[in-house]
């Protein structure tokens, strides 16, 4: 399952508008009410954006245990999003692998959450 789409242009205002953010993954459950395996993740993202909800579809390769600690990058400034019986208020990012398995953005070494990338 490839996920391409066609390179367009933007400005740097148009990438200056995209809050990502480093948070915390401190809670993770099953979903299975979700259409495709996802987990239910709480990513802290410190104390100006606090804790927001998640949909991810990361269950191919990490597990559920694990994920707690894990840092990652998200979009904290897209509209929540109704996502079966959870509203999605951050869109936690990866890159889609060939076999459809999503693997994970996030920082080598440890990053102060809430911190912007840019």
């Amino acid at each position: 399952m490839k996920h391409e789409t066609a390179m367009q242009t933007i400005e740097w205002s148009d990438f200056d508008k995209v809050e990502l953010r480093i948070g915390t993954i401190i809670e993770v459950e099953d979903f299975p009410e979700a259409r495709k395996p996802a987990y239910k993740v709480k990513v802290d993202f410190g104390a100006e954006i606090g804790v927001k909800k998640s949909s991810a579809q990361i269950t191919d390769l990490y597990d559920r245990e694990k994920l707690i600690g894990t840092q990652v990058l998200s979009v904290v400034n897209f509209p929540s999003k109704q996502i079966g019986p959870i509203r999605s208020e951050c869109l936690i990012t990866g890159f889609y692998r060939d076999d459809g398995a999503v693997v994970l953005a996030r920082p080598d070494f440890p990053v102060a959450n809430g911190t912007k990338l840019g």
